[in-house]
């Protein structure tokens, strides 16, 4: 039951992009269409899950024993930046077309503050690998999650009536800060 909990509480409670504010860059750049939002959701869900993993291993089996805990940030930017640019070959050679609706911020994965912030969330919370695992799934859920709430948002806008000044960029912070909003309705629920 602990581990559903870690789950829901990375997806809805402590939701990276609508609570944390980490991964803002992607969240407002590949959301325009649902369609590139379900891949970059699914690419950096499975980045995290695999940084997670990594990370956990590394920080547990190596830095802390040795005393390096100091070369945490090192060692997480560098696993992630790794774990990306598998990603992206893969991408790239199973699904050109999502390879090009992601454009730049699929490598721009790499410097997604959301990644590190679970790696180093993962680390403060004392999990143990399990407890990563499940922590990085929800975080990636709760990411995809909230692109494709943006997304699906954002297609309907396209036929709305919206004032001159408030097209583009403006619009979608505002809609970004009422998602905020309403994801701040799950923080009265239990934590983890």
């Amino acid at each position: 039951m602990n581990l559903i909990l870690i789950l829901i509480s990375a997806a809805l409670i402590h939701n990276f992009v609508l609570t944390y504010f980490l991964g803002i860059c992607p969240f407002l750049g590949v959301s325009r269409r649902i369609s590139s939002a379900v891949g970059m959701g699914i690419a950096v869900t499975f980045v995290m899950t695999l940084t997670a993993i990594v990370t956990w291993l590394l920080y547990y089996k190596f830095l802390l024993p040795f005393n390096l805990v100091y070369l945490e940030y090192v060692v997480f930017i560098l696993v992630i930046a790794s774990l990306v640019q598998i990603v992206e070959m893969v991408i790239r050679k199973i699904s050109p077309p999502l390879y090009q609706a992601l454009g730049i911020y699929l490598p721009l994965i790499t410097t997604n503050c959301a990644i590190l912030g679970l790696a180093l969330f993962m680390v403060l919370k004392e999990y143990n690998f399990i407890q990563s695992v499940f922590f990085a799934l929800g975080a990636g859920i709760g990411f995809t999650l909230a692109l494709l709430i943006m997304a699906g948002i954002r297609e309907d806008l396209e036929f709305a009536d919206i004032p001159e000044p408030l097209k583009g960029p403006g619009i979608a912070l505002i809609i970004a800060g009422l998602l905020a909003l309403a994801f701040m309705g799950f923080s009265g629920l239990l934590s983890v």
